[in-house]
């Protein structure tokens, strides 16, 4: 426990979703909080509490996670000293002990000091997924764990469907239908979507359709379940208006497929 002023540190992390169970630690499960934790606990030699700005189920990669947690006086002198012994820049030593005692599909990008009592999650406006998929006729080889191969070609993907399908969704509203049913039992399910919106990307030399959400916070596979949705628009599966019925709905069934895993980033957090 800590004797003396508390600080606040943020971790900038990136991961590889495939191996880990989700973001928030589990018992006897490998998670990305539990690998940052156990990593903590032997650089400052006690318990840490971290807060992440948004978990992430399992599967789901990370681009810009912010990670946050305190430490006292004493441990950032303690930090300090250690890099200016050394001449590297501050918090160098931090940033590479977690690289070196972390799993390998965690990689701490940054390390640095903000506001005392500053909280990656309650703090943050808005959090920023985007999603891969893959929608020509030649599958993807390089990309293929890190999106979702959608048969058909892209011109049999009607994206001007989906957009035009996807803005119901935009504004403050009730996306009980968007999201895993046994998580929203007694909860609040209202949230603010702030954009969705679709561009062609080439990534690693293989065309994807890339769509963005953005909202102030989301629910449990809330995007994959909006993807999965809007996808089947575009396959035709589905009019343009049933969109705008599933959200209206407020039950899970009456949505699309929650989309897999592999496609899906947490691209970044919004503080201002």
């Amino acid at each position: 426990m800590m004797e003396n002023a508390i600080h606040t540190l943020v971790l900038d992390v990136a991961y590889r979703g495939a191996a880990f169970s989700g973001f928030a630690r589990q018992p006897d499960q490998l998670t990305v909080q539990g690998e940052l934790e156990d990593a903590l606990r032997m650089l400052l030699r006690r318990d840490v509490e971290t807060t992440c700005a948004g978990r992430t189920d399992a599967g789901v990669h990370a681009l810009g996670q912010v990670v946050s947690f305190d430490i006292s006086a004493d441990e950032m002198a303690e930090l300090d000293a250690r890099d200016e012994d050394s001449g590297r820049p501050r918090f160098a030593s931090v940033k590479r002990s977690l690289n070196a005692i972390t799993h390998e599909d965690i990689s701490v990008r940054g390390v640095r000091q903000v506001a005392d009592g500053f909280s990656a999650r309650f703090d943050a406006k808005a959090r920023e997924y985007r999603y891969f998929l893959a929608v020509g006729t030649t599958p993807v080889v390089l990309m293929r764990d890190f999106c979702w191969q959608v048969p058909g070609s892209a011109s049999g993907l009607d994206v001007a469907a989906m957009e035009r399908a996807s803005r119901c969704l935009i504004g403050e509203q009730d996306f009980k239908s968007f999201c895993r049913a046994a998580s929203a039992e007694g909860k609040p399910t209202c949230r603010n979507l702030l954009e969705v919106s679709f561009s062609t990307e080439m990534v690693m030399g293989e065309e994807l359709l890339v769509i963005k959400v953005v909202g102030s916070s989301f629910l449990h596979s809330m995007v994959r379940t909006i993807v999965g949705t809007l996808v089947d628009v575009g396959r035709g599966r589905r009019s343009e208006e049933w969109v705008a019925q599933a959200l209206a709905a407020r039950e899970r069934s009456a949505a699309g497929e929650c989309a897999p895993a592999q496609g899906l980033v947490f691209w970044g957090v919004r503080y201002e």
